[in-house]
């Protein structure tokens, strides 16, 4: 009997950070973030990609990490909630989410922050349409429906004052 070859090391840019894992290269990419990284933000909620508690943010683009294997990730940059901010320096649309109470339960609330976000980058000022639109496939089940809204239009304004600043004297 021979013994299994070891799969070679898969090479992962998550939060700006190259990270070498040896993981199989069909393992989900949250099963890694959560487990081998030990990135919490994206959570595990159905496991199908429909309800986007798992959602990141994959060369910027919302990317359900549930279905996505970990070896089709090289060379693409990964961004999950905990590469947006920090709990003393949060991301503009972090502190929307705080500023508005969106959060009731909080599990769905990481695909709401990061589809927020890709949202944004792509589309500055995007009418309600567009926010539900973006918003669609991110389940709530708490029904905080109303307040999520709020945030995204509360993170636009964040943005645009962030923007507005001048850079500090130095």
């Amino acid at each position: 009997m021979t013994a299994a070859v070891p799969a070679p090391p898969i090479e992962l840019q998550v939060n700006g950070q190259l990270r070498v894992l040896q993981v199989p290269p069909e393992a989900p990419l949250l099963q890694v973030l959560r487990n081998d990284l030990r990135l919490n933000g994206p959570k595990y909620g159905c496991g199908l990609g429909q309800c986007g508690a798992c959602a990141v943010l994959v060369d910027g683009q919302v990317a359900r990490s549930c279905c996505i294997p970990a070896g089709g990730m090289q060379g693409r940059s990964v961004t999950t909630l905990e590469g947006l901010g920090t709990r003393a320096a949060p991301h503009w649309v972090q502190q929307a989410f705080i500023d508005t109470q969106a959060a009731q339960c909080g599990y769905c609330l990481n695909g709401m922050v990061m589809a927020t976000v890709a949202l944004l980058t792509h589309c500055p000022q995007p009418t309600e349409a567009q926010i539900r639109e973006a918003l669609a496939h991110h389940l709530c089940r708490c029904g905080t429906h109303i307040e999520i809204l709020s945030a995204v239009r509360r993170a636009v304004v964040l943005r645009d004052q962030a923007a507005a600043k001048p850079p500090h004297a130095a």
